[in-house]
């Protein structure tokens, strides 16, 4: 019941009236209109018990507020796309925070449209959907909000003021496409992250060209890769504004069960990092390589001797959706010269490869030429390497990744690669390309009945949203066989004082 100005109860066309008024004012101040819209307090309703939002959730609402003030849409000219992302540890509120903002940008904005996914349909319907459901059924402004299990929208405008759950199945992602709204607001919110395809992040960013957009990720860090880490510890940090949950110190939390995590897992168990502190794995029990390895080798510098062969190792695209990668190494450096991509839509002709790699075997990278370049056999390299050799390239190499290990440590040519790769980021240095790092973390492993070490395929890895590594590929090509020092005609200069180790002094 709204009562009007002289105490008495307002029509219900009159009080409709007051309370779109009220509402359009929180328009930039969603903290305002949660304690307003939402029966904080009041007996006989879930939130009996509740006085307001957690404090965390309370941050999140005012960040919001400012983002929203900061850039004051004026309904025609876009607006930088507001991104926020939450990682915590379980039951710390992220399902209700997710039904407050889709109600509050439902009812505050004119012809919102939203779409609404998770890491599983089960995760989508029975929670995330479904906590949605509960707040707007909650609220003040219920009454103008048409929902069921496939959609929420405003009564008689469906068509253009609504949101909607969708899977992420990677074959889904069309759906999440074309979901402008010049005027209004366009907005993403996904859960449990994590195991959010990659391909649907990139039909969402389509979503946030026009308008007032926003994206709101929330998960368990389960994964050490993909958009949700790179949002909230990764590269593209910078562009998110992030919090980082730890369960221990949300208002209500179960103790009791932390203490049997405690006791079970131990604090520095990935466990605990994941479900409790909402941190990241240190790895995961199927990764081939650990993030510590990659990071303690993306911060060592290393010095190589002036003879130590440059070797080039080139993971081949063939016009598909991915790159072609040239990488550099020479012995424990793999970070002085950045690496060469080559989308694969520019190397659909091979003669265009052909060239590109022919400048690079051509060209002097801090006074020396590439001593080997090794190419990945798969499609036509065989044909593109034997025209560089015609040409007078004869230190090009094709590789097999699936032909056999000569190690019996290694199912396949590419896991010997591989396993090298691992063993040498010990005591190598790679550089800071962004997408070095979740390649190298990217592969799991298979089970193999001989113990032998098995990588994932790069098929089972896209089922999964995991991008192919084609960085890492073409840096474990530079492992394919070992590279004899070039050496010098003449006399041996030794440097002052330099007294050779024995007979393996002059080898990389």
């Amino acid at each position: 019941m709204i009562l009007g100005p002289d105490g008495r109860p307002l029509t219900a066309a009159a009080a409709e009236v007051a309370l779109i008024d009220e509402v359009v004012g929180y328009y930039d101040d969603p903290l305002g209109y949660v304690l307003f819209a939402f029966p904080w307090g009041v007996d006989g309703t879930p939130l009996a018990m509740v006085n307001e939002p957690r404090v965390w959730q309370c941050e999140c609402l005012e960040w919001l507020g400012d983002q929203i003030k900061d850039r004051a849409f004026d309904g025609v000219n876009p607006v930088q796309a507001i991104r926020m992302a939450v990682s915590s540890g379980h039951g710390a509120g992220k399902g209700a925070l997710t039904g407050m903002l889709t109600n509050f940008i439902m009812s505050t904005r004119r012809d919102a449209k939203g779409t609404v996914t998770a890491n599983t349909s089960t995760q989508l319907d029975d929670k995330t959907w479904a906590a949605i459901l509960a707040w707007n059924n909650l609220s003040i402004t219920k009454d103008w909000f048409e929902a069921n299990t496939q959609i929420l929208y405003r009564r008689g405008h469906r068509p253009t003021w609504r949101v909607t759950p969708q899977t992420c199945a990677p074959e889904n992602s069309e759906a999440f496409a074309g979901q402008h709204t010049k005027a209004s607001t366009s907005f993403y919110v996904n859960d449990e992250d994590s195991n959010v395809p990659e391909v649907i992040h990139e039909v969402q960013e389509g979503g946030l060209a026009l308008g007032e957009p926003m994206y709101f990720l929330f998960g368990n860090p389960t994964r050490r890769q993909g958009a949700f880490y790179d949002a909230v510890f990764g590269d593209k940090r910078h562009r998110w504004k992030s919090w980082v949950i730890d369960t221990r110190k949300v208002e209500g939390h179960n103790a009791a069960l932390i203490a049997e995590y405690v006791e079970d897992y131990g604090e520095d168990s990935d466990f605990f990092r994941v479900r409790v502190r909402g941190l990241p794995p240190n790895a995961s029990d199927a990764q081939f390589i650990g993030h510590d390895r990659v990071e303690a080798a993306r911060s060592r510098t290393v010095i190589e001797l002036e003879d130590t062969p440059l070797i080039a190792g080139v993971d081949m695209a063939w016009g598909g959706d991915d790159n072609n990668v040239v990488r550099f190494r020479r012995g424990r450096d793999a970070a002085s010269i950045p690496p060469i991509v080559i989308p694969g839509r520019e190397t659909r002709d091979p003669a265009v490869m052909v060239n590109r790699l022919a400048d690079v075997l051509s060209t002097e990278y801090g006074g020396r030429r590439v001593t080997a370049m090794f190419l990945d056999s798969a499609g036509i390299a065989g044909p593109v390497a034997a025209r560089l050799r015609e040409i007078g390239h004869k230190n090009v190499h094709e590789v097999n990744f699936g032909a056999d290990s000569p190690s019996d440590k290694c199912r396949y040519f590419r896991d010997y690669m591989w396993s090298a790769l691992k063993d040498w980021l010990l005591v190598g240095a790679i550089d800071k390309h962004p997408r070095l790092a979740a390649d190298l973390e990217g592969p799991g492993i298979r089970p193999d009945t001989k113990q032998r070490i098995w990588l994932e395929s790069k098929e089972d890895m896209k089922k999964r949203g995991v991008a192919s590594p084609d960085h890492a590929d073409a840096l474990a090509l530079t492992f394919a066989q070992p590279v004899k020092v070039e050496r010098p005609q003449g006399p041996v200069r030794m440097p002052a004082q330099f007294t050779p180790a024995g007979p393996n002094s002059w080898l990389a």
